[in-house]
């Protein structure tokens, strides 16, 4: 009966010790979780609000950063710079702000809801865009300013139509510009639309004779051509990004600006026709 007991009792110990080395081996393959991402982290989910213009080229950082991050997903929300920031003022649940400017980021940071100072990380410069076939037989910026031109522009709060105003004031001081350039310039724009994008969308199907818009822009429709503006008076726009102060992931998402900033995201944007930041 002791040697019964016993082998019982040897069983149920080697039975105990092959659990317990059970649970050791799974909590030694376990990897802690981390804020940016890796093997064995928990996921995390960046939504990321960018301006219009940045959409193309964001559609190629997120899938590096999601290949080079893994456990890290992107979300993207583009629209205008200015009905992105209005959102965040709004509550919206955004991790990072990219804008077409600085003005934007910057009073969200004024306002207090951002998790840190804004951070430069592209430029762009400028070009007036026309329908592929040109039936206006635009050829050059002056002829912006010619009677019954039908220019579409940008409303007021996009960054795209302070650009342009500054480049149009530039344009009508060089040499063998017409007088009233500007004002001429102002009486043919007959629609302001809510984002750049949607300016080359009008342009593309001919609802209007031309646009003054992002070089980047240009270069990614198939279905304009482009008039290139005097490099004196040309403007760089200059891409500010900042991370929400409400930020459900606020480490992952100042790595992922950070990201955006450094080399590899700069190269990627590069690709996209995107300048340094300036």
């Amino acid at each position: 009966m002791r040697r019964v007991a016993r082998a019982r009792r040897d069983t149920r110990v080697r039975r105990v010790a092959a659990l317990v080395a059970i649970v050791v081996l799974m909590t030694g393959c376990a990897t802690p979780s981390n804020a940016t991402g890796g093997p064995g982290a928990r996921p995390i989910e960046l939504t990321v609000y960018a301006a219009a213009s940045l959409k193309g080229a964001l559609e190629a950082v997120r899938a590096a950063y999601e290949t080079a991050t893994p456990g890290t997903t992107i979300t993207l929300a583009t629209d205008s710079s200015s009905t992105l920031r209005t959102q965040i003022e709004q509550g919206a649940p955004a991790d990072v702000f990219l804008s077409a400017d600085k003005g934007n980021p910057a009073a969200l940071v004024n306002a207090g809801l951002t998790d840190g100072a804004a951070i430069d990380f592209a430029g762009n410069t400028l070009v007036v865009i026309v329908p592929a076939a040109n039936p206006a037989g635009l050829g050059m910026p002056a002829d912006l300013a010619r009677p019954g031109i039908k220019i579409i522009a940008a409303g007021a709060d996009v960054p795209i139509t302070r650009y342009a105003s500054e480049t149009v004031a530039r344009l009508a001081r060089e040499p063998g510009y017409p007088a009233g350039f500007a004002t001429a310039y102002d009486t043919n724009v007959v629609s302001r639309e809510d984002s750049v994008k949607a300016v080359v969308a009008k342009v593309e199907l001919g609802e209007g004779d031309a646009a003054i818009v992002y070089a980047t822009d240009a270069r990614a429709s198939t279905k304009v051509g482009t008039i290139q503006i005097p490099t004196a008076a040309n403007v760089t726009a200059a891409y500010a990004g900042t991370v929400a102060k409400s930020a459900a992931h606020l480490p992952a998402a100042h790595a992922f600006l950070a990201w955006l900033a450094g080399p590899d995201g700069q190269a990627i944007l590069a690709r996209f026709g995107f300048l340094s930041p300036p």
